[in-house]
């Protein structure tokens, strides 16, 4: 969940280890073996072990090394059993990414935020059915607002960092609370409050001014206080503009050209109780066995934060803290996405296992969620189990082809390209299947796989599907034949130039541009650019992301742009 999420349709959805110094008189290879195996068959890792399967893991995500890095700590109660580094904690200066590194956490925040709220509803200063205008009486709307509301993200408030050009050059001043909400408040809602759940930064930033409100301290003074001193955590920290903080890293992002390059400009007044936190692997590690281990708040607040309830249920999300499995294990975690960086933050409680993930790069190119949840799985002794591909002939492959759809309409098209079978979710990006056994495949860097179903008469009739390799399945059935691919066309310089222009509705923002190379591209606040492939003159497509645009039919420049992803339509008017 990032906290950049006012972006949400065309989002592409964040190590010099020692261990073999000590076997130097095996071969690396035969010691890898005994060390990865030594943690299968349900067995816990032990510490050797986990560090041999961590570097190897993240070997495979070939990172440059002198690029953007990543810090990675996985722990088993009070046990360390991994902490490592790769690439570069500033790539100016030379300086190589340490363990130990800060970074900001982004929407990782939200946890202590609402940690912080119901410790101060522990003692009695507030309870989670109040309605906000008891705390922020002028507030629109406040009366039907419940703090509940603002923790699970079903307020209907309209989130700031979604509103046109706010993620531009709005976001870099310098805002007290009150004017930070005077930036959303008198917006319109979404939707009634509890009768849905979408992910909401403002109501993080009105959370947090209750923190305030009843603290009469800063929301994060109030974290401090409440919470990090009493579990003696020394290294999560609010990033106030006026302070050096050492071992802090230098973050980074994607340019237009899709170049590394230094992270876009924010305050971090504005990420507020939404994501303004930085921190290291050491204090996640540390803030979750104080969490999780009954340390900081009561055993109703803890099950409120873990429990999803009412809209929020069917998206898994407690309060600051989403749930799920992993091999069958309850797993709670958060992500987070701010300019610059990228942060997961995992825990099994049957276990007590911590997994924290670490990068100084908001942009592509390392698998965050998959390296977590393989670190994780093998830190239980459920590793996951590597596939080798299978030959498939190119007929049976083919047979495969056509719209699949689930139960809610989703639909899903499978496509034989160049060889390969390939699987797009409509408004999805296209994904490459592996064959790893009889009608099954895996989806490239992804613990998802797909196994066919045929009927009697070896027709495919539908597809199951197993989503980060768990063993519960969703069924999509067959739904029709195999549309015809896109086309695409070259455009001239004018019929380009008419389509450049800034795009905006109260919901979503693109800009379209040419870039030095001539191409087109479409760019959505806080995401890299995307070329955009032309079809016809005024449509343009995302093959990556299953979006398209439909420009108005105006002679000349057009007034408006039509989004098309995952069967939703937006119209976007010309600035």
């Amino acid at each position: 969940m990032p906290w950049q999420d006012g972006a949400a349709m065309l989002r592409v959805v964040p190590f010099f280890g020692s261990a073999f110094m000590r076997y130097s008189q095996l071969p690396v290879t035969v010691l890898l073996t005994l060390l990865v195996v030594s943690a299968h068959a349900g067995q816990p890792a032990t510490p050797a072990a986990m560090a041999a399967y961590a570097d190897k893991l993240l070997d495979e995500q070939k990172l440059n090394r002198d690029g953007p890095g990543v810090a990675v700590l996985v722990a088993r109660g009070d046990q360390l059993l991994y902490k490592g580094a790769r690439g570069m904690a500033s790539i100016e200066l030379g300086v190589p990414m340490q363990a130990d590194q800060l970074m900001r956490i982004g929407s990782v925040t939200k946890q202590f935020a609402a940690a912080a709220l119901l410790r101060q509803i522990d003692d009695g200063k507030a309870g989670l059915d109040d309605p906000l205008s008891r705390f922020l009486p002028d507030y629109p709307n406040g009366g039907r607002i419940t703090l509940r509301q603002l923790l699970n993200h079903t307020s209907g408030v309209k989130s700031y960092t979604g509103l046109p050009g706010y993620m531009h050059n709005p976001i870099r001043r310098d805002l007290g609370t009150a004017e930070l909400i005077k930036e959303f408040k008198d917006q319109p809602i979404d939707f009634a409050p509890g009768e849905k759940w979408a992910y909401n930064n403002s109501g993080y930033v009105l959370l947090g001014a209750v923190v305030e409100a009843i603290s009469g301290k800063s929301w994060h003074q109030s974290i401090d206080e409440l919470l990090l001193k009493p579990a003696q955590i020394t290294s999560v920290h609010f990033q106030a503009g006026d302070r050096l903080f050492k071992g802090m890293a230098q973050g980074y992002t994607l340019n237009g050209q899709r170049e590394v390059a230094p992270a876009g400009l924010l305050s971090m007044t504005q990420p507020h109780a939404a994501g303004a936190l930085i921190a290291n692997t050491e204090g996640l590690w540390r803030w979750n066995q104080a969490l999780h281990g009954g340390k900081l708040i009561s055993q109703a607040g803890y099950q409120g934060m873990v429990t999803p309830e009412g809209a929020a249920k069917s998206n898994h999300y407690g309060f600051g803290i989403g749930t799920g499995t992993l091999r069958g294990f309850p797993m709670l975690s958060h992500g987070g996405g701010i300019h610059g960086f990228t942060s997961l933050l995992s825990y099994l409680p049957q276990s007590q296992t911590t997994i924290v993930v670490l990068r100084n790069s908001d942009g592509p190119g390392f698998a965050m969620d998959l390296v977590s949840r393989k670190l994780a799985a093998f830190a239980i002794g459920e590793p996951f189990v590597e596939r080798p591909p299978v030959a498939v002939p190119a007929e049976q492959l083919k047979a495969a082809e056509g719209v699949y759809a689930r139960e809610d309409k989703q639909t899903r098209t499978l496509r034989l390209k160049d060889g390969v079978l390939q699987s797009q979710r409509a408004g999805g990006g296209v994904m490459a299947l592996t064959p790893v056994g009889e009608d099954r495949f895996a989806f490239a860097a992804s613990l998802t796989e797909l196994q066919l179903e045929r009927g009697a008469d070896g027709r495919v009739t539908a597809l199951r599907l197993f989503n980060n390799g768990e063993s519960d399945a969703e069924r999509w059935t067959r739904a029709g034949e195999l549309p015809p691919e896109l086309a695409f066309i070259t455009l001239g310089a004018e019929q380009k130039q008419a389509l450049v222009g800034e795009y905006s509705s109260p919901q979503f923002a693109i800009r379209v541009f040419v870039d030095a190379q001539g191409r087109l591209q479409g760019q959505a606040p806080g995401q890299p650019a995307f070329e955009l492939m032309a079809s016809t003159p005024r449509r343009a497509h995302v093959p990556q992301v299953g979006a398209q645009l439909d420009f108005g039919t105006e002679d000349g420049r057009p007034a408006s742009v039509t989004l098309t992803q995952g069967g939703n339509k937006l119209v976007m008017a010309r600035n």
